[in-house]
């Protein structure tokens, strides 16, 4: 499928389905399981008015000024600091702060990408990624997932035949699939992009939102490791651990890349709020950040479990899913032929919302798929949530 007929579909989609499940999932009676929406009433309210008291006491001229478009070097160092607790060893010049995630998304985009250069994708992923890709005029192509992550050997059948520019990932807890790259796939991504030269984009929003007692290696860390630090790039973001609404993230970039980061992000928007930045050092410069991600881990885990098991006793019959280990979404596939776009209308006359899959892919959809959402509602609201999804079965 051209590039031209992905970018149509998409608008597509986002102007029709999309923007009605998002208006109707902000009805009162409607049970939503779609956004991929942290729980407010998990925000550390008490420790994020510690440190703006702080803010507005000890910082409050830098915190109301313009700053550096690479952003604060205090908030930079502290990021470094969380790295290192990631297994990646980085200094403060590696570190470039962005206005979330999404904003790293379009930067590389902008920096990386020209029209027609191969992207690659797993299937499904991350929507927002695909429209940035888009308007970047990649030519998108995507490998498959299974129970543990993208199936790298489908990769490497594809680089061995394409000039491929970029693999883009979220390889632990993924968003849509919920599953993670197991540790062999990781090490063999890491070695194909350093023997074809290709560039890896790390997306990693989820990877502290672990419900095990395992520990995943980011690729950024496994290509160092193997000398490769150039073909990694490693972004992530505050808005699943601590405040959407602060819209602070971060790359790690190599030195090639740098500059041209710096001068799109200074194009962009000159640099992410001063305000924001300040907040997010002072409350991390205070030691809370620990426990706040205990909190999330352990309540998320429960919703997780609590989806997941009443999914399979009520709905056992007729969806399949892999148990996520982490993160925020559980995938969801019918066991037979099932359209879940056209679905969604009818539960939605049932009061409940989920994103059907089709979304999430750049081409070859299945449509069978939904990805269900269970972090800003509550244990009951998602027993709930199942028994309506079944009774719209009927």
């Amino acid at each position: 499928m051209s590039h031209n007929k992905i970018a149509e579909k998409l608008q597509n989609l986002q102007s029709s389905a999309i923007r009605e499940l998002l208006k109707h999932s902000k009805m009162e009676s409607v049970i939503s399981l779609g956004g991929g929406i942290p729980d407010p009433n998990l925000f550390d309210r008490e420790g994020l008015a510690i440190a703006m008291d702080k803010v507005l006491t000890h910082a409050w001229k830098d915190a109301f000024q313009y700053g550096l478009s690479e952003g604060n070097p205090q908030l930079r160092g502290a990021i470094c600091q969380l790295m290192s607790e990631r297994a990646i060893n980085c200094d403060i010049d590696d570190v470039v702060v962005t206005s979330g995630s999404q904003q790293s998304l379009d930067i590389l985009a902008r920096a990386l990408i020209n029209p027609g250069d191969v992207v690659v994708v797993e299937r499904p992923t991350y929507l927002a990624a695909l429209q940035v890709l888009q308007i970047a005029e990649a030519n998108l192509m995507s490998v498959g997932t299974d129970g543990e992550g993208m199936i790298v050997d489908e990769l490497e059948a594809l680089v061995k035949t394409s000039t491929v520019k970029a693999v883009y990932i979220v390889p632990t807890f993924g968003n849509p699939g919920g599953v993670t790259l197991s540790e062999q796939r990781r090490k063999q991504l890491v070695a194909l992009a350093q023997r074809y030269d290709f560039v890896i984009i790390e997306d990693d929003p989820y990877g502290e939102i672990n419900f095990t007692d395992k520990t995943f290696t980011p690729l950024r860390a496994w290509a160092a490791e193997l000398g490769n630090s150039d073909n990694v790039i490693y972004t992530s973001t505050f808005s699943k651990i601590l405040a959407p609404g602060a819209r602070v993230g971060w790359l790690v970039v190599p030195n090639w890349l740098k500059r041209q980061v710096v001068s799109l992000k200074q194009a962009t928007d000159l640099h992410t709020s001063a305000l924001s930045q300040s907040l997010t050092y002072h409350y991390l410069d205070g030691g809370r950040l620990a426990e706040q991600i205990r909190l999330i881990r352990e309540a998320y885990k429960q919703k997780c479990l609590v989806l997941s098991q009443h999914l399979q006793n009520e709905l056992g019959d007729h969806l399949t899913f892999h148990q996520p280990m982490g993160g925020m979404f559980l995938w969801a596939k019918f066991r037979y032929e099932m359209d879940t776009t056209q679905w969604l209308q009818k539960t939605l006359n049932n009061g409940v919302v989920y994103v059907p899959g089709e979304f999430f892919y750049c081409n070859e959809p299945d449509r069978s798929t939904l990805r269900m959402s269970y972090v800003s509602t509550t244990e009951e609201k998602l027993k709930e949530a199942v028994l309506r999804l079944k009774t719209a079965l009927n």
